[in-house]
């Protein structure tokens, strides 16, 4: 049985806006149900729009999109890619699938995003491309990494999953890199279930782009009245979210920033709430440089080391609030170990700070009541 969001406090309940039944409909009755059709094309307008990028592609996921980043730059055996080892696995599958290597590089103590000033040390001549990863919808220091870049020649690619509706200096993440990626899983701000997209901002692999995503044919070229038919032209894979997934997301495209608003309110008050929290020394709150408009897409504390998480995942759990911690670091899981490596020995920010990370609820509907209930227990570790 389903459980109301009043009753328990979840960490995530995926919102819905109220069209997203109408638009699936819609696609039913007009027989398009396969990929690429209207809403398709809308969702990849609007995303074009608002991020500037040369051209947006739907996918079935933001690994789907990870993957095709490592298809458009070529990535063969042995290629490395230097990356946070605090981010989801797929950061590092989608090189790994293409035989490539990702180099786990320490995070900032602040944002816990990828160290600019770590990446130059860890280039070798195997280094193709870099892939920060916007923690908690925080920017990179995209400016540092995009210079580095530009010296020694690699590619970027932005892993902007948690970064919909985020900037760095008025830019929208994920579009200043070559590629960026984005999710629209039901635990992000916008949703669709699964689904995600690629932003290609080179606009020299905008039209390979879509021969990849298209099992490696000229496929759209074709229905464009471009070519005359369709073959194979390269090696590909099926990356398309079918029509029904286009419409459903959609209909949050239309509300994305009416969503993002809500969520920064929420963010906002557990951020003044915890504030004699951190005064007092029990917690940090996040930091949120200057020049970063984040999207509040989530709150998480870092536990001073006087205080023991799992006492305080067990408060959570015996007061019916589902609160969570996040990432194991890649560089110490299993599959790190064997197919990636760690620059310059341990990576003590990131594993200090992985162990003290909290992640608080944080949906679109949460109440006051239920927020203050959030902050009474973290007020426990106290008592």
């Amino acid at each position: 049985m389903k459980k109301n969001p009043q009753q328990t406090i979840p960490f995530n309940w995926p919102h819905m806006t109220g069209k997203e039944l109408f638009y699936i409909a819609e696609a039913h009755f007009n027989g398009r149900l396969a990929g690429d059709g209207p809403f398709t094309k809308r969702c990849h307008a609007w995303l074009e729009e608002r991020t500037g990028c040369s051209k947006a592609l739907l996918t079935h996921s933001c690994t789907a999109a990870l993957e095709m980043a490592a298809l458009l730059l070529d990535i063969q055996p042995g290629d490395e890619v230097i990356m946070p080892s605090y981010t989801f696995v797929s950061t590092a599958n989608a090189f790994v699938l293409r035989g490539g290597v990702p180099v786990f590089v320490d995070i900032r103590e602040d944002t816990l995003n990828l160290d600019e000033r770590l990446i130059e040390a860890a280039i070798t001549p195997r280094t193709r491309a870099i892939a920060p990863v916007h923690y908690a919808g925080v920017a990179c220091e995209m400016d540092a990494i995009m210079a580095i870049a530009h010296r020694h020649e690699l590619k970027v690619v932005e892993d902007a999953a948690q970064g919909v509706m985020s900037t760095y200096k008025g830019r929208a993440l994920g579009s200043i890199g070559h590629f960026g990626a984005y999710s629209f899983h039901e635990t992000k701000n916008v949703i669709s279930g699964e689904g995600g997209a690629l932003l290609v901002n080179d606009p020299a692999s905008a039209a390979r782009a879509e021969v990849i995503r298209e099992k490696g044919t000229d496929r759209s070229r074709f229905f464009r009245g471009e070519v005359d038919k369709y073959t194979w032209q390269e090696v590909g894979s099926s990356f398309l979210p079918g029509e029904l997934i286009a419409a459903f997301l959609w209909a949050q495209f239309e509300e994305a920033d009416r969503v993002t608003r809500q969520r920064l309110v929420s963010w906002e008050r557990y951020h003044a709430l915890l504030e004699p929290f951190e005064r007092n020394g029990v917690l940090r709150r996040p930091i949120v440089p200057e020049g970063c408009v984040h999207n509040g897409h989530m709150y998480y504390i870092l536990l001073s080391k006087d205080f023991d998480r799992q006492h305080l995942l067990d408060e959570f759990k015996r007061n019916d609030i589902s609160s969570v911690f996040h990432y194991v670091p890649l560089h110490s899981s299993p599959a790190g170990l064997r197919y990636g490596r760690t620059h310059g020995g341990a990576l003590d920010v990131t594993d200090t700070q992985s162990a003290a990370l909290v992640r608080l609820p944080l949906w679109v509907g949460l109440t006051h009541a239920q927020q203050d209930r959030v902050v009474e227990v973290v007020g426990s570790l106290t008592r």
